[in-house]
């Protein structure tokens, strides 16, 4: 096929027929993960723009991960419902209109609401784009390169953002970095309408929505990641941190009573029982936690540190894009010769190895962060391409949105968690307050003592994570999990 027109199935036999499609379920995807970290390297300029401490600038990239994680396991369940297209485009739409309403923010209150909005609408739009991808193809050789393609697009952008927003922040004010958001929506809706098919009804589920269920998602998750916040502000044995905390359990124990015994689960948890879904799942957990922590903790490392320009920390960033894309062929032959279960475990010893790197070499100067930095990459672009491809293949045909979704929420998971882990370690071991201007030698000082023992605690955790969701995968040694 040399035509950009489906089969009569609805897939195509190439990626280069399917190139309208693809690179508008691309572009849609990158514009949502390159949000998640474009304003990070703007933290220290909003912070003095609008007023804001430490906690503050953690909320204005934990909201969007926040309701975008809490929201994603809804959003799949609804396009898995009422079509996906669908969904998506109107993400896109709600997306690109929420962009433009930063240049009204005038408080930080404000923007962390607008990032909260924009986490919303962007869970629209990710599960979808990877089931829609996943649903392009029949070929299974087709979907695995479609897949990877994606999430090296994905990864590419949230890696992108501080290298971006560094770049436009040296000509233009930071709210630009949100407003450009809304043309490239526009482009992505265009693409979307002309190249992807309309669901058939077969491929949808006539199952009602679990509304009940969302809510004590949602309601789990923020007030799991909002403790974390809460005992740096207001200590951790105070009323409203102890009350977050029994509250996200209570939820939590609410939400999985629920999935048990609702006729029409959002997650069915005896997708648990198979262990590619199981493992999967909690080793993305792992990876997310890894490149959210350090992707939010050297923004500060470099600019309040090293007194470094943001368009010089963004640049600070290149090992982890070229070795994001070099490292595709060494993931590759990784499963193929040794299996996906192997191939994991040494994802996972490279991810808790970097992280362990970085508590060594934070104050070591920045060639030993750049080695780590490129050792984490070769980490994360082996799990996740693993267990992305393997969750979604895993699940029923009309649960595709579902299994894309269940991989981005617990991605989504790790980010919030990395994140408001290193804000939150940072803020109780150095300052709860960034001072401006150059930091002293003593609070420098301070800083890399906080920044060893945050990144050294995250190295057991995500170690932990890593190799135990590992572990459960299959020993096949080919590039698709067995559906």
């Amino acid at each position: 096929m040399t035509t950009t027109t489906p089969a009569p199935s609805g897939t195509y036999s190439s990626l280069r027929a399917a190139w309208i499609p693809l690179a508008a379920l691309c572009l849609a995807f990158f514009v949502e993960m390159v949000d998640n970290t474009l304003l990070s390297i703007a933290l220290p300029t909003i912070g003095r723009d609008l007023g804001s401490g430490t906690t503050a600038l953690q909320w204005v990239t934990g909201a969007y991960s926040l309701t975008f994680g809490g929201l994603l396991l809804t959003a799949g369940s609804i396009a898995d419902r009422f079509g996906r297209r669908r969904v998506l485009l109107a993400g896109l739409a709600v997306f690109g209109l929420l962009s433009l309403s930063v240049v009204f923010v005038t408080t930080a209150g404000e923007l962390i609401a607008l990032r909260a909005a924009l986490g919303v609408a962007a869970a629209a739009m990710a599960p979808i784009t990877n089931s829609l991808v996943f649903r392009l193809f029949d070929d299974k050789a087709l979907r695995m390169r479609a897949m990877t393609l994606m999430i090296v697009v994905g990864m590419s952008g949230f890696v992108l953002g501080p290298l971006l927003g560094g770049t436009a922040l040296a000509h233009v004010r930071w709210e630009w970095l949100l407003v450009v958001n809304a043309p490239i929506a526009l482009i992505a809706c265009v693409g979307v309408r002309l190249g992807v098919p309309a669901d058939r009804p077969e491929d949808l589920t006539k199952d009602t929505l679990d509304l009940p269920g969302a809510l004590l998602s949602i309601t789990t998750i923020g007030l799991a990641c909002y403790s974390l916040t809460s005992g740096v502000e207001h200590g951790w044995l105070s009323a409203i941190t102890l009350g977050s905390i029994v509250g996200a359990v209570a939820a939590g124990a609410a939400f999985v009573g629920h999935e048990r015994r609702t006729a029409s689960p959002m997650l069915d948890l005896r997708l648990f029982s198979n262990g590619t879904v199981r493992g999967a799942a909690i080793a993305q957990v792992g990876t997310s936690i890894a490149m959210a922590s350090v992707m939010f903790g050297l923004i500060f490392h470099f600019q309040y540190a090293y007194g470094w320009s943001p368009v010089r920390a963004g640049l600070a960033n290149l090992p982890i894009i070229v070795t994001m894309i070099a490292a595709t062929p060494v993931s590759e032959w990784l499963a193929r010769r040794f299996g996906h279960r192997v191939a994991c475990l040494v994802g996972a010893a490279c991810l808790a190895g970097s992280l362990a790197g970085l508590s060594w070499g934070v104050d070591h100067g920045y060639p030993a962060i750049a080695v780590s930095m490129v050792v984490m990459t070769v980490g994360l672009r082996t799990v996740m391409t693993i267990c992305a491809v393997a969750l979604i293949d895993a699940m029923p045909s009309n649960r595709t949105s579902i299994g894309a979704a269940l991989n981005d929420t617990a991605q989504e998971v790790g980010s919030s968690v990395g994140t408001a882990v290193v804000g939150t370690l940072i803020a109780a071991l150095v300052t709860t307050q960034l001072p401006t201007g150059a930091w002293s030698s003593p609070l420098v000082a301070s800083f890399f003592h906080g920044e060893r023992i945050t990144y050294a605690v995250l190295a057991v955790v995500v170690g932990l994570l890593a190799a135990g969701g590992a572990l459960t995968l299959t020993n096949s040694r080919a590039t698709e999990e067995p559906g």
